[in-house]
């Protein structure tokens, strides 16, 4: 009997302190009232929901004057496929305006009976997704209109420390990678909303909503929150933790990075690939926080569909000292050494060289791959430099 009060109270302890997101703060905190006869157009999709889980769509239509709703790559219910072209929808009349489809960008007549932009989505914590860079492009529409936007501010869900990986060069800005911040940033989409707004010089009438309870060291488990994924092939809070570790090497076409298996970025194989042999050669390296586990699967679809194939499957033990980009080139470099034929097959037949570069912000990436034969640490130290200058900057934008 004793046992399970404790077990009671330990498990109240444990939940009670869950952290408020900033749609939470916004209606709880009477920022509603703000809004009082404004007509309000809203960005978000499915991953909007409260900390009771009900839906920042109804939210707002039972409490507010919702003239429009704008919606991200995969639609407003997150169920089209990436980088699928999405048409305009409908939803109780009011109509429901698509960014990833004819234009990525809210044109005036799309915000021509709006007083405020308000926004509340899940991001994935890495530069290279197109929902941040929908919310910059809002940014900018709504400046020249003189419209106010709000961001309702939610985790990072890798956290907010893990700063890693190359800059945007200029040349290589995108939809897919929108403003110079490291592939791994460790800013909250309300933070990255400030940046831009001030470091390009924007000039929208900005307020984001800050979340409480949240720290910098979290995971998006330890924020209690329910997790809604934002992506077909993110299913799991620790999902985009795994996708800046492998999804670079995914563009390459050379190894099965699990999409198509039930494990999305959390392994890495292929056909020609000795499972045993992989795994004991990364551990070899000490990498901090990571464990490399032989692997055997077989995809369902996408490459090597149907057919058997080895490797690894990357298990995290410490969230804080573990390193995406580092995990990723040292798989990139050992495949190069272990399977040169294979990799400098890949490298030939890379069909979209642009994508890729766009992806990793630079070209450089890319020239390392094909230049040195043992490119994981060079591909370590590109823009060691940058990153520590930006470590700087962003210090003016962090909200927690």
């Amino acid at each position: 009997m004793h046992a399970i009060f404790f077990f009671t109270l330990l498990f109240s302890a444990v939940f009670a302190e869950k952290v408020s997101t900033g749609l939470d703060i916004f209606f709880a905190e009477g920022h509603l009232e703000t809004l009082k006869e404004k007509r309000i157009g809203l960005f978000t999709n499915q991953t909007g929901v409260d900390s009771q889980m009900r839906s920042t769509l109804e939210l707002f239509q039972e409490n507010a004057e919702v003239v429009a709703f704008f919606s991200p790559e995969h639609g407003l219910r997150g169920q089209h496929y990436a980088a699928e072209s999405v048409n305009h929808e409908d939803t109780k009349g009011i109509p429901v305006y698509s960014l990833h489809g004819e234009t990525r960008r809210p044109t005036p007549a799309m915000l021509k009976n709006i007083d405020v932009l308000v926004c509340d989505i899940q991001t994935t914590g890495v530069r290279s997704y197109t929902y941040t860079t929908t919310l910059f492009y809002i940014m900018e529409e709504a400046s020249k209109l003189g419209i106010e936007v709000i961001v309702l501010d939610r985790p990072n869900p890798i956290n907010g420390v893990t700063v890693d990986g190359p800059m945007l060069e200029e040349k290589w800005r995108s939809f897919i990678g929108y403003i110079n911040v490291p592939y791994c940033h460790g800013m909250t989409i309300g933070e990255l909303a400030l940046f831009f707004n001030q470091e390009y010089k924007v000039g929208c009438s900005l307020k984001v909503i800050p979340m409480k309870g949240w720290e910098r060291t979290m995971s998006y488990r330890d924020t209690g929150l329910a997790w809604i994924p934002p992506s077909p092939n993110i299913p799991e809070s620790d999902t985009p933790l795994f996708s800046s570790s492998t999804g670079i090497l995914g563009e390459l076409s050379i190894m099965s990075i699990g999409i198509g298996f039930t494990m999305p970025f959390k392994i890495v194989g292929a056909p020609w690939v000795q499972g045993k042999e992989f795994a004991e050669k990364l551990n070899a390296q000490k990498l901090p926080g990571v464990h490399f586990q032989s692997f055997h699967f077989r995809p369902f679809y996408g490459l090597y569909k149907g057919m058997d194939c080895q490797g690894v499957l990357i298990q995290i033990t410490d969230t804080l000292t573990y390193r995406p980009l580092l995990v990723q080139y040292f798989l990139l470099g050992l495949l190069k050494s272990l399977y040169p034929q294979e990799f400098s097959k890949c490298l030939t037949k890379l069909r979209n060289k642009d994508f890729f570069c766009k992806a990793n912000g630079t070209e450089a990436v890319l020239e390392i791959l094909i230049q040195e034969k043992y490119p994981a640490w060079k591909l370590v130290d590109l823009h060691k430099t940058e990153r520590e200058a930006f470590l700087e900057k962003r210090k003016k934008y962090l909200l927690y």
